[in-house]
């Protein structure tokens, strides 16, 4: 199981800035996504690791070992693609194969290696199967097969689900952390799918304009995001400005269009213009609290979402369907804002949409 560290990497194709000083690491055993705006620098970064792309400035280190010139068919790394590249004229036991007759195994292990990733895969009874044959999810698992009958240790994602169907996209990424963790194997995952990368991720890193912006575990991105593109970009926020009004060492008090919202002090004093977020589904209907008129209601499967109108403001809220079965537009409704939920930033100098903004 490899580690990797990435050492002040920065990648510019002619006057554009792919990579700006990227430093990061990947433990043994671990899975780790990679997410961030199309265009900032995840695939990019995820083939310099690989070894497709050589010309860039910083390092890559694979279990302390030097990868910059390393040949790409020595790296031991499995890749796979966003586009399934499968190659059309072999059938799936062919396709899986191929990297152990390129690497000129013997005739048994070659067998025992191919049947071994199809059993894992459950692609055994589709052997003699062409891809035009299998459906997306089965040609992205035997793309998974081919990676890793070459004997990688290191596995490397480029989106490898996204033109897949929602549900067998869903399947599959619980399958494939399966796979991962019962291998072994360390992997770097690359996606725009927030919901995708917590699902499946030990750690994610959040990208944006060629840097990295943040990285931690799923749940304190979630909950606890330093920054403010971090609680915009992974999951829903209701972006708010506001002032403080009250603080003290422990709480303070954010006048946001005439409520009053408490939330926990990091060190804001009173006047300070702020920036409040709260992630829909942890705003609460209570019984006493801040009253609130529903403007809009649109069932969205197992939640609903309510618009809800505070004054000027327009608050989203999601619950699931059987707490809000009796609500429709025009009801008024209490709202709690739990202080632990409630994240303020300082106001950003050059703006708020220029800390949001995706590109």
């Amino acid at each position: 199981m490899p580690s990797i560290r990435v050492e002040g990497v920065t990648k510019r194709f002619g006057k554009f800035t792919a990579l700006e000083n990227i430093n990061i690491s990947v433990n043994d055993g671990e899975y780790v996504s990679i997410i961030g705006p199309s265009g900032c620098g995840k695939t990019t970064l995820l083939r310099i690791i690989a070894g497709i792309i050589r010309e860039y400035e910083g390092h890559v280190y694979v279990d302390g070992e030097l990868f910059d010139d390393k040949p790409l068919e020595k790296r031991s790394i499995g890749y796979v693609f966003q586009n399934i590249a499968l190659f059309p004229n072999m059938n799936v036991g062919g396709n899986v194969s191929y990297s152990p007759k390129a690497k000129r195994f013997d005739s048994e292990t070659i067998r025992s290696v191919t049947l071994e990733m199809l059993e894992l895969m459950k692609l055994t009874d589709r052997y003699y199967d062409y891809p035009t044959r299998l459906s997306g999810g089965m040609q992205q698992k035997t793309a998974l097969a081919r990676a890793l009958a070459s004997g990688a240790k290191l596995l490397l994602l480029d989106e490898p689900l996204s033109l897949l169907d929602l549900k067998v996209r869903t399947e599959l990424r619980y399958e494939l952390r399966r796979i991962v963790k019962d291998l072994g194997l360390t992997a770097i995952h690359v996606t725009h799918d927030q919901e995708e990368a917590m699902a499946i991720s030990d750690r994610i890193i959040v990208m944006r304009r060629a840097r990295v912006v943040e990285e931690g575990a799923p749940l304190n991105l979630y909950l606890r995001p330093k920054e403010i593109f971090t609680a915009y970009f992974l999951g829903e926020s209701n972006v708010l400005e506001g002032s403080v009004v009250e603080s003290d060492e422990k709480f303070l008090k954010v006048d946001v269009e005439g409520v009053l919202l408490k939330a926990r002090n990091t060190g804001f004093k009173i006047g300070e213009k702020v920036v409040v977020m709260i992630r829909p589904e942890l705003i609460e209907l209570v019984n006493h609290g801040v009253n609130g008129i529903v403007m809009k209601k649109i069932m969205e499967g197992f939640f609903i979402r309510l618009i809800i109108g505070i004054g000027g403001m327009r608050i989203s809220v999601k619950q699931p369907y059987w707490r809000v079965y009796g609500i429709n537009v025009g009801s008024t409704v209490k709202l709690s804002f739990p202080e632990e939920h409630v994240l303020v930033y300082k106001y950003p100098e050059r703006g708020l949409y220029s800390e949001i903004s995706l590109y």
